[in-house]
């Protein structure tokens, strides 16, 4: 257990939270929401020990070993891979360490032999001699093959790192686990395994993540960290965000009766403790959602974005045909004769296990590069709008946010431009700021501007979620579902392609694949899978 007292985390004057008191039980795993700023991470590195907070205090129960995902991908360059997993159980590794150093004195003594007759003992009781092979079992569940298990760390590239570096805080079944982002750079493949993972964790799980999936899969509870404020609520993600978007509107009404609002939400937390019965969680989740007190569910303070996507013109019936499309760069195969037709009204997630791959096909469709082989050809009546997955250049330039967008802008009036940099949050003095200084969340969110303002019948999004918040990832995918016209998108965000693909197109050095399903029919159907085989020369888990 983790329990967190009057917690105050203040950086000169600025309060990042304060009057914080939660209580974190095992079996239980927290998903820990924010906008960007607001602590998320602070929070996970107060409970680590890595931060003294201000004010108050963690209190962890006595002997509990805490494991923490590593965010430094270099701390282990010096270790095999199979040995830094292992060191994430700390006890156990000193205790290997220092087993060995024993064994290899030149003048093992009596007194040698005592101590390591109680090292062995120790090592033995604590499962020692199946170090390895749990090791081995990780790494294999988080896609590191078994021929890298015995190089150096510095022989692994960054996606493969931070793979390694999951297994070991996942290794020797810690009592609290706290995991940054884990599903980062991580396949489908590989998080479908995660999940699996901390559903059947039995300990403490504490996680920030920005993909809604994950949080819904696996979380029992969500912590929200919002306006100094950090509280802690039953269910998922989803559970979360329409309840407190129902209470939000609730309030709204101010002269709706007690009993009515009470009514509505009862009925609320039934349908979800009806929708939780049918999940791999079942039984805990649908039985912690019964006992919700209405009184619980609190409006959120979160802004969402305001994203609306309209067409200035609708399609004709021809949308875009590719022919034959094929490029390769220095020998790497992007696209292999990649053909298809898109019918109006379709929404494409485009997949590679390189992502090189997809970014190549909508620079060649914008005119930006050209192909190898293959023609493709747009409808005459498509008009186009294009959010790449690098956007440097277009803030390169000397514009407070208002100049930067009516750059973009039929309509140069300034209330005008003002009213769109407002519905994504830039408002009053935000809308003065320069175009060079932004965060990634704040060019994206430019970015999101300038395609409303083209009012497009075709988008293009290249991972059109990176460095956004949960908020805004949740406005733009509502927003993309309410859009009429025809899309291509690649993100790794699970729910983003359920929730908005109709159609899924694969790309592979040995070709494409193009099958009309929804993503989780996608992944999961063992023909599909075949395909992937053949698509990569490879097996596919």
């Amino acid at each position: 257990m983790i329990s967190v007292n009057n917690l105050l985390l203040q950086f000169g004057k600025r309060v990042l939270f304060e009057d914080v008191n939660l209580t974190f039980t095992p079996g239980n795993c927290y998903g820990v929401i924010g906008a960007n700023g607001a602590g998320k991470s602070t929070f996970l590195k107060i409970l680590s020990g890595e931060i003294e907070p201000t004010k108050g205090s963690v209190t962890i129960h006595p002997g509990a070993r805490m494991a923490v995902l590593k965010q430094n991908h270099f701390e282990f360059d010096q270790y095999q891979v199979l040995q830094t997993v292992i060191m994430g159980h700390k006890k156990l590794w000193d205790i290997m360490q220092a087993k060995d150093a024993i064994y290899a004195k030149p003048d093992f003594t009596e007194e040698d032999g005592i101590k390591a007759a109680e090292l062995e003992a120790e090592f033995a009781e604590m499962e020692g001699w199946n170090a390895e092979s749990e090791a081995a079992n990780l790494l294999s569940g988080v896609g590191i093959k078994e021929d890298l298990h015995y190089k150096q760390m510095n022989e692994l590239s960054g996606n493969e790192k931070v793979r390694v570096l999951l297994a070991q805080a996942l290794f020797g079944n810690p009592d609290i686990l706290l995991l940054d982002e884990p599903t980062n750079d991580l396949d489908v493949e590989t998080v479908m395994w995660l999940e699996e993972f901390l559903i059947e964790f039995p300990n403490i799980v504490i996680v920030v993540s920005h993909d809604r999936h994950f949080l819904d899969t696996v979380c029992t509870h969500i912590v929200d960290i919002d306006f100094k404020k950090i509280q802690m609520y039953t269910g998922n993600y989803t559970f979360w965000y329409e309840s407190s978007q129902l209470a939000a509107r609730q309030r709204a009404q101010q002269n709706k009766k007690a009993e009515e609002k009470r009514k509505e939400l009862m009925e609320f937390i039934a349908r979800f403790s009806a929708n939780a019965s049918k999940s791999r969680q079942a039984t805990s989740r649908k039985k912690l959602l019964e006992k919700i007190q209405v009184e619980e569910i609190q409006p959120s303070n979160r802004k969402y974005p305001a994203i609306i996507f309209t067409q200035e013109r609708e399609a004709g019936d021809q949308i875009l045909r590719v022919e034959g499309l094929t490029k390769s760069i220095d020998g790497n195969i992007l696209l292999n004769n990649v053909s298809f037709t898109l019918r109006r009204g379709d929404k494409v997630a485009v997949l590679s296990k390189e992502s090189l791959a997809a970014t190549m096909l909508y620079k060649i469709l914008m005119g930006e590069e050209k192909a190898d082989s293959g023609t493709f050809e747009w409808g005459v009546t498509i008009t186009k709008a294009y959010l790449p997955n690098d956007n440097s250049e277009y803030f390169q330039v000397d514009y407070n946010l208002i100049d930067w967008l009516r750059q973009y802008s039929k309509e140069k009036d300034e209330t005008y431009i003002r009213g769109f940099l407002g519905r994504m949050l830039f408002s009053g003095e935000e809308s003065l700021k320069s175009a060079k200084v932004l965060s990634g969340g704040e060019k994206v969110r430019c970015m999101i501007s300038r395609m409303m303002l083209q009012n497009a019948n075709f988008l293009i999004l290249d991972e059109p979620t990176n460095h956004l918040d949960l908020e805004s990832i949740t406005a733009f995918n509502n927003g993309l579902k309410n859009f009429p016209g025809t899309m291509l998108f690649t993100t790794h965000d699970h729910e983003f392609i359920q929730s908005l693909a109709n159609r899924i197109i694969e790309l592979g050095p040995n070709g494409f694949i193009d099958k009309e399903m929804s993503y989780d029919e996608y992944i999961l159907d063992p023909r599909v899978k075949e395909q992937k085989a053949a698509l990569y020369g490879v097996l596919v888990k």
